[in-house]
């Protein structure tokens, strides 16, 4: 099964998906590169004809302005995502393989995505069995990550996920469903329209070569108006299998260098010289990082869409503060939130404080926040 013909894809997909996969060559590698240069050049050229109305009427209104901001941030992820997936082409990337819950993994993006599928009005099914596979963790989180935000991006209804197991020999089988078109459309439409760019999408690129690194071969068809992906894993952990111990990783210093790319931080403190010491801390690890001035504004900045940990100064501790804490663990239990305090303080993880908030020495950040960040991203939810 192919591929739709529009963008330019990896080699032809024949088989079932245990089957080896073949590497990109060089030409498909540059395919993807000038659709990165489309994807941002395009929401830039946007945002740069709006400046320039600005500076030739000395005014804007809000819809000009919101637009304005959506053409940076797309802008801003397709770089984000042309970062990631160069890591991943880097050839240097070793997987560190462990055994992981895989029901519980995708409950847990699911719930960090929650506010955005909300927003959007989407409903995601789940028909999830409790499976486990020996996988590398943190491409895992990526893979599962990319495959909602592809999903999101391309829907016109809802996404279906089901998690099962394939007939003897068993393996691991996740499929994602949803309507590329909408289903208003008469059934000879259907059949007969070509499937959107977004479907081919960096968006899409990241779902594939994150997968492909993995050893999962992912299988898309797109017909219909329907799309239905599946991703098969290699490895799948019987009821009788003993617990392996995982093998210890093996990164080489290139691959190390933004360990960790697509996660989001947000930074929330009245101090532009604070804000800019703990950039500056994070800025070789490939995080998003975006700042704030108030835990009002961070109330704002989450409720369009959850970063995966709040890093926030121990000024701004209040009531406020709590109730914000409170009401985003609901939605995302697994987000993160490191204090940083202006005196002599011992760093402390999250396990070790008894509300779950870990704190570091503003003295301190700069030698130990990278190893905070790399723990609290990494522990089991």
């Amino acid at each position: 099964m192919e591929s739709p013909k529009p963008a330019p894809t990896a080699a032809p997909i024949t088989g079932a998906a245990n089957d080896v996969a073949q590497e990109l060559t060089a030409a498909q590698w540059a395919q993807i590169m000038q659709q990165l240069g489309a994807e941002i050049a395009g929401p830039l050229s946007a945002a740069l004809e709006r400046i320039h109305n600005l500076t030739v009427t000395g005014q804007i209104d809000r819809q000009s302005l919101r637009t304005l901001r959506e053409s940076v941030g797309h802008a801003r992820e397709a770089g984000m995502l042309g970062q990631q997936l160069a890591r991943l082409a880097s050839g240097r990337l070793r997987l560190a393989r462990e055994r992981l819950h895989l029901a519980q993994l995708l409950r847990g993006v699911l719930a960090q995505r929650s506010r955005d599928t909300q927003a959007r009005g989407i409903q995601i099914r789940q028909m999830l069995k409790p499976i486990e596979v020996m996988a590398d963790g943190a491409l895992m989180h990526s893979l599962l990550n990319a495959l909602m935000d592809w999903a999101l991006n391309s829907t016109h209804s809802s996404i279906d996920l089901r998690l099962d197991l394939t007939p003897w020999p068993h393996k691991a089988r996740l499929v994602c469903r949803f309507a590329h078109r909408s289903q208003d459309l008469t059934q000879a439409a259907l059949n007969t329209a070509e499937p959107p760019a977004t479907l081919n999408s960096l968006a899409w690129r990241l779902v594939e070569q994150t997968a492909l690194t993995m050893g999962v071969l992912p299988l898309r068809e797109d017909q219909a108006g329907i799309t239905v992906l599946t991703l098969e894993f290699p490895q799948t952990m019987g009821e009788d299998d003993a617990p392996a111990p995982p093998a210890p990783p093996v990164i080489e210093p290139a691959a190390a260098a933004k360990p960790l790319t697509g996660s989001h931080l947000l930074i929330v403190s009245p101090r532009q010289e604070l804000r800019s010491q703990l950039q500056s801390a994070v800025q070789h690890m490939g995080l998003l990082t975006d700042a704030v001035d108030s835990v009002a504004q961070a109330a704002d900045f989450c409720a369009e869409g959850l970063p995966h940990v709040i890093l926030f100064e121990s000024a701004l501790r209040s009531p406020e503060l709590e109730r914000l804490r409170q009401d985003l663990s609901l939605d995302a239990p697994g987000l993160c939130f490191i204090e940083v305090l202006d005196g002599e303080q011992l760093t402390q993880l999250s396990t070790a404080t008894p509300e779950g908030i870990a704190r570091i020495s503003r003295s301190h950040v700069d030698d130990a926040l990278p190893s905070v960040l790399r723990f609290e991203l990494s522990k089991p939810q």
